[in-house]
């Protein structure tokens, strides 16, 4: 029966992602690598009006700079120069700029689909192998690692098994770990917009009574949208034609970059925090969504994930002990449980603080943004929040 040091499940940005940091060191080490996807990549990149897109951080980015493959992202990723947070119907507002903190970029706007291309392309199958599509049904621990029972009814074991399939993880779920869930009622809708002004690097985050609204500059001049609304009217909007959303964005957002002219699809995603209770037990680790998933109001999810993955391929690598040593994946937890908890609490208190229409606390929410603004220290360490720098410095 096939045994291999790595077993990923799920061949997303996740996984490939860790896959991509083992791959020197699991050659030296000879260790073997194998990414289980029940999806296909695909045919070659085609540029889309509808690609689904990431913000990267300015972490994020040196994260894969380091690993060489930011060279080929930057294609295709948008510089987010200035970052402008304000509240529909108050007059405090904040603006993050690059350039004042010294850096080229606060983050980057990068196509999902462009990124999984550079990240396969990237991975060299003499020391990672794919098993693509399939599926693993089932895994039964091992004294030494895991086996997974697969869809084609093969089987693989392995010393480590790392959970990278989503955030509705079944193996999770099969595996006994439980999740705390809390759900916001909320729902994100997500498209792609086309404003009549050039966007200008600019990304915005606008705060209305009836949830966050946030535009993110891509390229030609397109803009990512992530709205959240209450569910049953998240609903109502994807029901509308497209003069009347594009109104409706109008009335919420303003005129800041001239007129809405064209929309992309439309898709919609339930939001709610869900934080596994356990992260890893021996020969096992999850990571991404599987782990914990986050509302998307401040862009942290991705990138709190792919901080996880780069500290995960450093314990395994630094460890002499071989991949899936408790031990080993003890100290992964440890080491990033304070980014973990700090990032998590972020987003949520930022949600819950603006998602309250109480008079009190709205006017000082106008008063914070405009103190902000007006607090160099202040606006310094939102910002390092915003690079995904907040809790340690990004080599």
């Amino acid at each position: 029966m096939a045994r291999v040091e790595l077993a990923i499940v799920g061949g997303g940005l996740v996984g490939a992602s860790l896959a991509l940091a083992l791959q020197e060191g699991a050659r030296a080490r000879g260790w073997r690598i194998v990414l289980i996807e029940p999806h296909a990549p695909g045919e070659p990149y085609q540029p889309s009006y509808d690609a689904r897109c990431s913000a990267l951080s300015f972490g994020t980015q040196r994260i894969y700079e380091r690993l060489g493959l930011w060279p080929a992202i930057a294609r295709r990723a948008e510089p987010i120069l200035q970052i402008h947070v304000s509240e529909r119907g108050r007059f405090g507002a904040a603006r993050l700029r690059a350039s004042e903190e010294g850096v080229p970029a606060l983050g980057y706007v990068v196509e999902n689909a462009w990124l999984g291309e550079c990240l396969w392309q990237a991975l060299d199958s003499s020391v990672v192998a794919w098993r693509c599509p399939a599926e693993v049904q089932r895994m039964t621990p091992l004294d030494d690692g895991y086996r997974l029972h697969l869809d084609d009814d093969s089987h693989l074991d392995c010393a480590l098994a790392v959970l990278a399939d989503g955030g509705r993880s079944e193996l999770r779920e099969r595996l006994g770990i439980h999740v705390r869930y809390r759900p916001y009622g909320q729902a994100a809708l997500i498209a792609n917009v086309t404003p009549s002004e050039p966007h200008r690097g600019q990304a915005f985050e606008r705060f209305t009574q009836d949830g966050p609204l946030a535009l993110l500059p891509l390229a030609e001049n397109r803009c990512a949208l992530v709205w959240t609304r209450q569910t049953g009217d998240a609903g109502r909007l994807l029901a509308l034609d497209e003069r009347q959303f594009l109104g409706e964005l109008q009335q919420q957002f303003g005129y800041r970059l001239g007129a809405f002219r064209h929309l992309g699809a439309r898709h919609l995603y339930a939001l709610a925090l869900v934080e596994a209770e356990e992260q890893v037990r021996p020969h096992l680790a999850l990571l991404g969504n599987a782990a914990h998933s986050l509302h998307p109001i401040a862009g942290q999810g991705y990138n709190l994930s792919l901080r996880d993955t780069l500290c995960l391929a450093e314990e395994l690598l630094a460890s002499p002990a071989e991949p899936g040593d408790f031990a080993t994946l003890l100290r992964y937890q440890a080491r990033q449980r304070l980014d973990q908890q700090l990032t998590v609490g972020f987003s949520d208190r930022v949600t819950r603080l603006f998602a309250t229409a109480m008079p009190l606390l709205a006017d000082g929410r106008s008063l914070g943004l405009l103190g902000l603004d007006l607090l160099p220290p202040a606006k310094h360490w939102f910002a390092r929040q915003a690079m995904g720098l907040g809790t340690r410095a990004q080599a």
